[in-house]
């Protein structure tokens, strides 16, 4: 059977909770520690970040942040006041019903556990996987390179013609996998990107599944 392999932030998931926790809710404990007015905290804490980069674990580790800050703040305490935040796109929960029905599905994603974990149990989305891999905290990598995917087919006992992954990132859900034979998909919610594996939306995606082999299992 094919397995299909989500991101999660930005695919299944929005970026508000993420978002908001990074940008708003560690310049406000600095701002509070230190005193000092919240937008120079924010400015200076987002130029922290950048010098950091997607491409490292630190980008993705709470605790590495709240450490380099030296921020007395709880990191259950922070996550938690942002809950409200986590939300899925509208289509999430049909295309997921659907599709579990046809298809092993998994989460792979580069978020921590702590965001992980909490994100997957917010939005009730659990029972439609089989398994659920954050490639930072379980194998200490970033989805950045050909070895995550292979370690990640290894763990699946599955083989490149087995799996195929969507997700947001240009680099790391679709080009990556893709120089490994795994059938990418990169989903462009702003519809900017076009292509024969560049969709818009899940529905789109579900209709792209239609082609090849996949033609019995899409959407009916």
């Amino acid at each position: 059977m094919t397995i299909i392999s989500f991101d999660l932030d930005g695919t299944l998931v929005t970026d508000e909770f993420s978002r908001t926790v990074w940008h708003q809710g560690i310049p406000e404990l600095y701002a509070k520690q230190y005193a000092c007015d919240f937008h120079r905290a924010q400015e200076l804490i987002v130029r922290e970040y950048g010098k950091v980069g997607d491409d490292a674990l630190e980008w993705y580790d709470i605790h590495h942040w709240l450490r380099h800050f030296n921020l007395d703040g709880n990191w259950k305490a922070l996550l938690g006041k942002f809950t409200p935040c986590i939300k899925t796109y509208p289509e999430v929960h049909e295309v997921l019903s659907h599709l579990n029905q046809h298809y092993q599905l998994i989460i792979t994603s580069n978020a921590a556990r702590e965001f992980l974990d909490l994100e997957i149990e917010k939005t009730n989305i659990a029972p439609y996987f089989n398994r659920v891999f954050s490639a930072t905290s379980d194998f200490k990598e970033v989805k950045k390179n050909r070895e995550f995917y292979l370690k990640l087919l290894n763990m699946l006992d599955a083989n490149h013609t087995e799996v195929v992954h969507i997700g947001d990132h240009y680099r790391f859900d679709y080009l990556v996998p893709g120089e490994l034979g795994i059938r990418s998909f990169y989903l462009d919610r702003s519809g900017k990107h076009a292509g024969p594996n560049m969709v818009k939306s899940l529905q789109e995606f579900i209709s792209r599944l239609k082609s090849g082999s996949d033609r019995n299992r899409g959407f009916t």
